[in-house]
C-alpha cells in the first residue's frame, strides 16, 4: 500500500524498526521480575495469639504498626518522634476517627500505651487492636 512506483524512492509509509523497542522492554521486565519480590518483604511484625475472632483491616492506611524495636510507623511514615502530632494533621483520621494498631507481641507495653493514648488525644472514637488468631491444635 505504501509502494510507490517511480524513482525507486519510497514516500508514505516508512519502515520502523521495532527490535531496539522490543530489547528495551524484555529488559524492563527482567528489572521488574527480579525487584518485585524485594518490594513485596513489609515489616516484620509477631503479633500476639489470642483467641479472637477476625476483623478484617478496612484500609492499610490508618494502621499504626509497632515493631519489636519500638519503631511507631504510621502506613510506611516513620512517625515515632511525633506520633501525635502526625494522628492530629491526619485528615482522614480526624473523619473517620477509627485506627488499627498492629503492635509485636515483644514490644514494651508502654510504647503500646504511648500509642493508644495519642489516638484517643487526637480524636480517635474507634480504636484497633490487631492480633494474630490462634490456631486451635487437632485432638
Amino acid at each position: 500500500m505504501g509502494l510507490s512506483v517511480g524513482s525507486g524512492r519510497r514516500r508514505g509509509f516508512r519502515d520502523i524498526n521495532v527490535t531496539p523497542l522490543v530489547d528495551v522492554m524484555l529488559v524492563l521486565l527482567i528489572v521488574f521480575m527480579v525487584t518485585a519480590p524485594l518490594l513485596t518483604t513489609g515489616l516484620r511484625i509477631d503479633l500476639p495469639e489470642v483467641k479472637a475472632a477476625q476483623t478484617p483491616v478496612k484500609d492499610a492506611r490508618l494502621l499504626i504498626s509497632i515493631t519489636k524495636e519500638e519503631k511507631i510507623l504510621f502506613g510506611e511514615e516513620d512517625v515515632t518522634s511525633h506520633i501525635d502530632q502526625a494522628l492530629k494533621d491526619n485528615p482522614r483520621v480526624q473523619k473517620e476517627r477509627e485506627l488499627y494498631i498492629r503492635a509485636d507481641k515483644n514490644a514494651r507495653y508502654g510504647v503500646v500505651a504511648t500509642v493508644v493514648a495519642a489516638a484517643r488525644n487526637s480524636g480517635v472514637e474507634s480504636l484497633n487492636l490487631l492480633v494474630e488468631p490462634e490456631v486451635e491444635e487437632e485432638k
